[in-house]
């Protein structure tokens, strides 16, 4: 199980000025016993669709048996296209499971000309499946991607080329759903209430997880045990509640508007930025108040940032994130002079000495911050870290009063880039 301490944002650790003082939590603690109440009312209702995807049992079974049939058909690499929660979820699975022993995995979430020429000219498209995920059916940078891709693929296998992409998209309608049954692709549904950002558990998650040769079970597993917890109507027993209480009083009653997300481990860095994304498009609805996130990653950014957070302008609160059981590796034994405190350290060791560092540099300038620790990064407490930060969102939407879902703002701009490339068509 993992576990969040919020010692570092409390009134007796940084003094009332600026942290928060048991008070105002008690002030929270019967809205939280209401809204929880209120969440699993809705739930009942239909709506959260999200909360019950890691229930999906036939999502599994789809997912385990084209993972198999790709290790059977001898495939060693998979070509994942897709951008937001469809590329980021993806990415998190990619850099906590690819391994010598697993396929490569190739995540496209660009359409730099140099990154699309680059990779259609490097992979081996013999030995690749290319896995295309657009919910609409009509993202511009995901289906321009996958077009000029597919072209390398039908190149390279010129007998039913379908059978090699999977498209993971709406059930019943949209225009990749259209032309992959054309081309006899296999296609996987996203359910229609769920939205990208929420849809680490439906098959974009799980499949990516599946072709790495991860435990699926245990991903859904930790999930559910989780959702257990979040469903605690006691604000001590439920950690997205306790999260997204720190959230709230930090931004409304401290002034700590910018949650900075900082995993200590370079296998949880796009985690971060899938949880910025996560609370920008569900809660950057309000010119008020909402949170503003930003990732970041230790150690490298005690170097670049770290001066900052610790004298610049009261805006920034942290949220680390740590794995406790790392792999053993040791500096040798033998070093120069001057480098002995180094000496036979496990880089585990270093890389926690790192953490407690900051944590401890933030607190005693009186800076807040909080911890996630894991015990380990496997598919188990994984499954349980996603489940928390979206239970989160739904608990930040009820104390901010803001619906979590639609991004209203992000479809502006992609109404008129097609319409910049539709009138280049009609001259």
């Amino acid at each position: 199980m993992l576990t969040l301490d919020i010692k570092g944002t409390l009134a007796k650790v940084i003094t009332p000025s600026f942290g928060i003082p048991d008070q105002e939590f008690s002030t929270i603690r019967s809205l939280i016993r209401r809204y929880t109440e209120d969440w699993l009312q809705e739930r009942e209702k239909g709506e959260h669709a999200w909360s019950m995807t890691p229930y999906d049992k036939p999502a599994v079974k789809q997912v385990q048996e084209i993972a198999k049939k790709a290790k059977i058909d001898g495939i060693k690499t998979i070509v994942w296209i897709g951008i937001g929660g469809s590329g980021l979820g993806p990415r998190v699975i990619q850099e906590a499971f690819e391994s010598p022993l697993s396929p490569e995995f190739v995540l496209i979430d660009s359409i730099d000309p140099h990154t699309i020429a680059m990779h259609a000219a490097m992979i081996d498209w013999k030995s690749a499946m290319i896995v295309v995920v657009s919910k609409s059916g009509g993202t511009l940078e995901t289906m321009s991607a996958f077009f000029a891709l597919y072209e390398k693929l039908k190149t390279a296998v010129r007998f039913n080329p379908g059978s090699r992409v999977v498209a993971i998209t709406d059930p019943h309608t949209g225009p990749l759903r259209s032309f992959a049954l054309d081309q006899r692709m296999t296609v996987l549904p996203i359910p229609p209430n769920v939205g990208g950002r929420f849809c680490i558990f439906t098959p974009v998650g799980l499949l990516s997880l599946a072709l790495l040769s991860g435990d699926v079970t245990a991903f859904c597993r930790g999930a559910k045990e989780m959702d257990t917890h979040c469903q605690e109507t006691t604000l001590a027993k439920n950690p997205a509640a306790s999260l997204a209480s720190v959230q709230f009083l930090l931004d409304t009653r401290r002034g700590y508007p910018i949650r900075v997300i900082m995993p200590y481990g370079d296998r949880m860095m796009s985690l971060a930025r899938w949880n910025q994304q996560l609370l920008a498009e569900s809660l950057g609805k309000t010119e008020t108040h909402n949170p503003i996130p930003l990732s970041a990653i230790g150690t490298q950014d005690q170097h670049s940032l770290l001066q900052q957070w610790m004298a610049g302008p009261r805006k920034t609160w942290h949220l680390f994130i740590r794995e406790l059981d790392k792999p053993r590796y040791e500096v040798p034994r033998s070093v120069p002079q001057g480098f002995t405190y180094l000496s036979g350290k496990t880089f585990s060791q270093l890389l926690d000495a790192c953490y407690e560092g900051t944590s401890q540099a933030l607190t005693s300038v009186r800076r807040p911050h909080a911890t996630i620790s894991l015990q380990r990064l496997d598919e188990y407490h994984l499954g349980q870290l996603f489940f928390l930060l979206m239970s989160e969102v739904v608990y930040l939407g009820k104390l901010y009063r803001i619906d979590i879902y639609g991004q209203p703002a992000v479809e502006i701009g992609k109404q008129i880039t097609k319409s910049i490339l539709t009138k280049g068509i009609e001259q």
